[in-house]
């Protein structure tokens, strides 16, 4: 079968390739899922040019956000039948390291996941092992939701996550920086948490648009706009009530912070650049009653309501996929997707 194989962490675009590796076989406690969705997301972007390597091992398959049909089920696996359409929570907690302990399964201290510790999307066929199954992080999905949509489930289900965090309610008035895919799935969010007001500052034109057909109330070009005095005007000078990051640019940090309402929130939800810091009045968290908060990956509830949000149709994430590509095609799509020009790139096989 055809695989993308991470040799390691160095000499992009140069550290991996596209190959026939052998079929996994399906153990007894093991399902086999024949990969139809993959998507390409901002860690991906990290893990190809080797800014992150935890749990990344050498000569391995990566991709975490999943989506296929049910190939092969081993023969001590109850519950799941061959050629349902499943969906794949891929972080595992451990359940008893200090933050699973304290409710915080999502910042797990031995976590492993598909696309880390076990082999990824970014293939045919993905063994599924035990532990995945005996934890319910295989979701099945009906068939009138797109395999493209059932593997953004996971981004979606960080974004519940970010909001719960951030706090986002009836009555609102919300900014989101960046209208990447995550920022475009908090702007639905919000919108269905009661924001009254979404505000979406991006400088790509096209992301904009598309901002506004998901019901941004307003958007931004805020390289030749003035972002704070439209959110003066927007809020009577009050500033907003909630901020979301969707963008990990720490020179954004500080003025960000500026643009929040006395006793607002701001949620870092973007992943930052290792290493690098943003200088912050903190004046500003201190006089202002300001919560800053950030927001890791998702507890297996946040990914169970993301998937009943989109089996639902709750949600519109087909609308965040701009390019598809095939296996053979993965170099062009990872270009794609490192230039920053797409929305989400989604490998699909069929």
């Amino acid at each position: 079968m055809k695989a993308v194989i991470l040799h390691g962490p160095d000499n992009y675009p140069n550290n991996y390739e596209v190959m026939d590796i052998p079929k996994p076989v399906c153990g007894d406690e093991e399902i086999l899922l024949h990969m139809r969705a993959a998507a390409l997301c901002g860690t991906d972007k990290r893990i190809f040019t080797g800014a992150k390597t935890k749990g990344v091992r050498k000569d391995s398959v990566v991709g975490h956000e999943i989506c296929g049909e049910i190939a092969e089920v081993g023969k001590n696996v109850q519950g799941f039948s061959v050629g349902e359409h499943v969906s794949i929570a891929n972080v595992i907690p451990c359940g008893h390291c200090p933050a699973c302990l304290s409710g915080r399964e999502n910042a797990c201290m031995n976590r492993k996941a598909i696309g880390y510790e076990f082999n990824g999307g970014f293939e045919e066929y993905v063994l599924i092992p035990k532990i995945c199954i005996e934890s319910g992080n295989v979701v099945k999905l009906p068939e009138d939701v797109s395999f493209e949509a059932g593997a953004l489930i996971e981004p979606l289900a960080c974004c519940i996550r970010g909001l719960r965090n951030t706090g986002t309610g009836f009555n609102d008035t919300v900014l989101i920086i960046g209208a990447g895919p995550i920022g475009l799935m908090h702007l639905q969010l919000s919108l269905i948490a009661g924001a009254k007001k979404v505000i979406v500052s991006e400088l790509d034109a096209e992301k904009r648009e598309i901002a506004k057909k998901l019901g941004a109330t307003r958007v931004v070009d805020s390289s030749k706009e003035d972002l704070a005095a439209i959110v003066a005007e927007e809020t009577n000078g009050t500033g907003v009530d909630r901020i979301v990051m969707a963008i990990g640019i720490t020179g954004l940090v500080n003025s960000t912070l500026q643009l929040a309402k006395k006793g607002g929130t701001v949620c870092l939800f973007a992943g930052f650049p290792k290493g690098k810091t943003a200088e912050i009045d903190p004046s500003i968290i201190h006089y202002n009653e300001l919560n800053v908060t950030g927001s890791t990956a998702y507890k297996r509830i946040d990914y169970l309501q993301a998937a009943d949000m989109v089996k639902a149709h709750k949600i519109d994430l087909d609308a965040i996929v701009s390019a598809k590509f095939t296996l053979d095609e993965f170099r062009e799509a990872l270009d794609l997707h490192m230039s920053g020009k797409a929305l989400k790139v989604v490998i699909v096989n069929q």
